[in-house]
């Protein structure tokens, strides 16, 4: 069974030290008691590597719990928001020269304090992942773990043919060299073109660049998917807090 695409009610309990575990994934959305306490005796929850039994007690604040091979995140002080950035909006908490800035947009929505995951320039727009879960946010920003975003970019154009190799097979920069891992023209418009990528890379400003050192400058950029996370309809300027099943898709992503 997958955990459910509930998040966790206000009102859902804060655990102090050890609880029966299955208190802990029925507050965690995965269903009533009597639902896991069935999974736990279908061998089909670990803790910390190994298979849980009926009785055990567990501390949500440390414990790391799978159901069916799939992290759960089960510390409710934890809390993972998308959010679509507008354009002309710094990615910054609290920005020294008077730019629009995040916590504009996110004001009391969140209670918690938390981070944005990576950047986006003030000219770029679409989804952020902001948490308060330092460790995950760490490794979907770390080279390592290739954690792929997708962005949606307006071009100069005409598109040639051959740009798409060249852009898998890679492109040195003063940096380094850098390589998309997919590449398509999505719509021509007159001498500009509309062109999806995905790549691995976190290096500042690294689409912009490798489309400018290829003849092909960004006029718009939007990024629509960090990993498993997409944008969707998620209008500009507006936040949601993530599913379970979409903070477990994340810890699978970087391999917990």
């Amino acid at each position: 069974m997958r955990p459910d695409n509930r998040s966790p009610k206000p009102d859902a309990p804060v655990f102090e030290g050890a609880e029966r575990l299955q208190k802990v994934l029925a507050a965690a959305g995965v269903g009533s008691r009597r639902a896991c306490e069935d999974l736990i005796f279908r061998r089909r929850v670990t803790v910390d590597g190994r298979v849980a039994k009926l009785g055990d007690k567990v501390d949500p604040a440390t414990s790391v719990i799978h159901v069916d091979g799939e992290r759960l995140q089960v510390d409710i002080r934890l809390v993972y928001v998308a959010m679509n950035k507008p354009r002309g909006v710094v990615t910054s908490m609290a920005d020294d020269k008077g730019r629009n800035e995040l916590a504009e947009f996110i004001g009391n929505r969140v209670e918690q304090r938390v981070y944005h995951v990576g950047r986006l320039d003030a000219d770029s727009e679409g989804l952020l992942l902001l948490t308060n879960d330092g460790t995950l946010a760490h490794k979907l920003m770390h080279p390592s773990y290739e954690v792929l975003k997708t962005y949606l970019a307006e071009v100069v154009g005409p598109i040639p043919r051959n740009l798409s190799k060249r852009l898998l097979a890679g492109v040195e920069l003063e940096d380094g060299p850098v390589k998309v891992d997919s590449f398509k023209v999505v719509d021509t418009l007159g001498k500009s073109a509309q062109v999806e990528l995905s790549l691995h890379e976190g290096r500042k400003h690294i689409v912009r660049r490798l489309m400018e050192e290829v003849g092909h400058p960004v006029t718009r950029l939007v990024r629509t998917a960090i990993g498993p996370i997409r944008l969707g309809e998620l209008r500009t300027g507006r936040i949601r807090r993530l599913t379970n099943a979409e903070v477990a898709a994340l810890f699978h992503a970087v391999g917990d």
